[in-house]
């Protein structure tokens, strides 16, 4: 499902310029312009949202190096159960084919900071690629914990060696479960942490880091209680309407179904795309992308899951 475009955001065709795999069930695809011409900045962490048909768009991290403005890397993990986003990748798109995309967008930033540690879980290690590079230019001290099923499942082991001892291998098959506590020990309060991977390990992470210290970024919503639903008034302050978001309903939903255009893709609270300003109202955030800090602030909510903690919200649409 894909939202469409606004004024604010990147988006365009990219041709695959090479295909080949990373790893077992890995494919690092190399994008570039139709006509060769630049591609828009990106920064370490950063992600773009292809589109692989009308109904078919996925999130993939930029994992090449972001001073390259003629290409973009990514990489795809084949999954047999997936929705059917890497079965397109990997089985249909070819060297010299075209597809559309939006973006970079922004949700997982690199902070600057004198040290860090780095854990990836899987294909999680392609935001964490170009963080790696940026920490090292920037003469910070930094680790990297990274785990995957077997060892010829986990990408980019080739590119990791150059950084010698710092970086951490710990394939499933022969070490176990990764050694959380260690990569947390000693943790200074200028060290932030940076993980990606599945769901159960950030899940651990955030149960054992301090959340000041600990940036995350999910590929799955996370589970989330939450109370129940009530309807709610929504003004749309460019236009000055009022709709009224029911139970079972997603403000997303609600603002379409009025004939207004936003940009949203995953609908699920993972992707960031439907991030809207608030300008009044505290938002029930029911996502999987803000920070708690910028909960707390309220200044933004994801409109595709989050809804109110009160009777009204005006947003910035």
């Amino acid at each position: 499902m894909t939202g469409s475009a606004d004024s604010k955001a990147y988006g365009g065709e990219l041709v695959v310029e090479r295909r080949e795999f990373a790893a077992d069930g890995v494919l690092a695809l190399r994008l570039r312009h139709p006509l060769g011409a630049e591609l828009p900045p990106w920064e370490p962490g950063a992600h773009i949202e292809v589109l692989l048909g009308p109904e078919l768009a996925r999130q993939y991290s930029l994992c090449g190096d972001p001073a390259d403005r003629g290409t973009w890397r990514i990489a795809v993990l084949r999954e047999p159960d997936g929705r059917g986003g890497s079965a397109y990748v990997h089985g249909r798109l070819g060297e010299g084919d075209t597809v559309r995309f939006r973006g970079p967008r922004h949700h997982f930033a690199l902070a600057p900071a004198p040290r860090y540690r780095f854990v990836a879980g899987g294909i999680g290690i392609t935001p964490i690629l170009p963080m790696l590079a940026a920490a090292e230019a920037a003469g910070a001290e930094w680790t990297l914990l990274y785990g995957g099923r077997t060892r010829g499942s986990m990408a980019f082991t080739e590119e990791l060696r150059r950084y010698g001892d710092r970086v951490t291998l710990a394939p499933q098959d022969e070490t176990g479960m990764l050694d959380l506590p260690s990569v947390l020990a000693g943790l200074s309060g200028d060290t932030l942490v940076y993980c990606c991977g599945p769901g159960p390990l950030l899940d651990a992470m955030e149960e054992r880091c301090p959340a000041r210290s600990l940036r995350v970024e999910r590929f799955r919503p996370k589970d989330q209680e939450t109370g129940g639903e009530t309807r709610f008034e929504v003004v749309l302050a460019r236009s000055g309407r009022t709709v009224t978001v029911l139970p079972g309903v997603s403000v997303l939903d609600t603002v379409r179904a009025a004939g207004v255009e936003v940009l949203y893709s995953c609908a699920e609270g993972t992707c960031g795309t439907c991030e809207t300003d608030v300008l009044e109202g505290t938002p029930d955030h029911r996502d999987s992308v803000l920070t708690d800090e910028e909960r707390a602030a309220d200044a933004t909510m994801l409109i595709c899951v989050s809804r109110c903690l009160g009777r009204r919200l005006v947003l910035d649409l």
